[in-house]
């Protein structure tokens, strides 16, 4: 594990209103006060060669550079040793699991009426059991006309549609009406993702399913840290959600509300980097991304687990041991 290159405030146990609050997230009783310190980071995985080691929103890597701490002057290199060391999931499970969190992205058709060109449209979506974006359109809309016309199609999903240099998915595939047997379990998935959707079963609607061909993805894009690949539909299939996905949202919503500092003492312990703020922006099964202020700007940082959670109680036991492991006396 790096060397830390910070002094955090000394305390041995997380506090009570943490300990006690946070159990409302995982609906279990904290029994005992973990003794424990933090277990070495797991170095087994490789890291994605897709992902950047940090994405900057308001300031450039020139700015990364700081003062001089116990000999290291580069923010920057010092983000990027602690980034390529920490697990993620693998590629196509991350990109799985991103589609299956989504809810909007753009839809690309043949346009119909200016032939040869490309069509795009901004849709909802669920994805079903397999993967497959699934739409509900009206009859009357032009992508709706342009599918019937050619069903060839390409759905471009953004994790972070306000930032470039996060992941962008391309799925490619066709898109085929959805039968009368199957419409039930498509709707129910549809209104999982979209419960205020009552337009469905209005009498000019239908559903769609976009079946796989190839799904591409990017990342880093205007930086020097731009990677990408893809895969083909039976890799695609195979792959798996994260389970731990399915909490991120209100395990992200409950810290960054009630334990903003809790983060922030984790992150600074995980990176060695003193930064001015840090909230949680998802979770998965390795760990959780974070946005993290420092010096005027602000970073995209992973922060990984222990070890791997095994469900949502897992996962408190591991965020209060990554605390006391950042609040213990150095």
């Amino acid at each position: 594990m790096m060397k830390s290159l910070i002094r955090l405030t000394p305390s041995v146990v997380p506090s009570r209103s943490f300990s006690g609050s946070i159990n409302g997230i995982f609906n279990v009783t904290l029994s005992t006060i973990f003794t424990s310190y933090l277990r070495p980071f797991c170095r087994s995985r490789r890291p994605l060669p897709f992902h950047p080691v940090t994405m900057a929103s308001s300031a450039s890597q020139s700015s990364l550079t700081a003062t001089p701490v116990d000999g290291v002057s580069d923010v920057f290199q010092l983000i990027q040793a602690h980034q390529a060391a920490a697990p993620r999931l693998p590629p196509v499970e991350e990109v799985r699991t991103i589609l299956d969190n989504s809810v909007r992205g753009m839809l690309s058709t043949f346009s119909k009426e200016h032939e040869g060109y490309p069509s795009g449209s901004m849709v909802d979506f669920a994805c079903d059991h397999d993967g497959s974006p699934v739409l509900a359109v009206s009859h009357l809309a032009v992508h709706s006309k342009n599918l019937l016309e050619n069903p060839k199609c390409s759905l471009l999903v953004a994790k972070d549609p306000e930032d470039r240099t996060d992941i962008v998915i391309t799925l490619f595939g066709d898109a085929v009406l959805v039968s009368e047997d199957d419409k039930e379990a498509v709707r129910a998935a549809y209104l999982r993702r979209h419960p205020n959707a009552f337009w469905v079963d209005f009498g000019d609607f239908c559903f769609i399913q976009i079946r796989p061909k190839f799904v591409h993805f990017v990342s880093g894009v205007a930086t020097a840290l731009l990677g990408s690949g893809g895969f083909n539909a039976e890799e695609f299939r195979a792959a798996k959600v994260d389970p731990i996905s399915q909490f991120s949202v209100p395990i992200s919503s409950h810290m960054n509300k009630d334990h903003s500092e809790d983060t922030k003492a984790i992150v600074e312990h995980s990176t060695s980097i003193k930064v001015d703020f840090a909230y949680i922006l998802d979770v998965d099964s390795l760990g959780f991304n974070v946005k993290a202020g420092y010096q005027g700007g602000t970073y995209k940082l992973r922060i990984p687990f222990p070890r791997r959670a095994q469900d949502r109680k897992d996962v408190k036991t591991l965020i209060i041991e990554m605390l006391q492991a950042a609040r213990a006396p150095v």
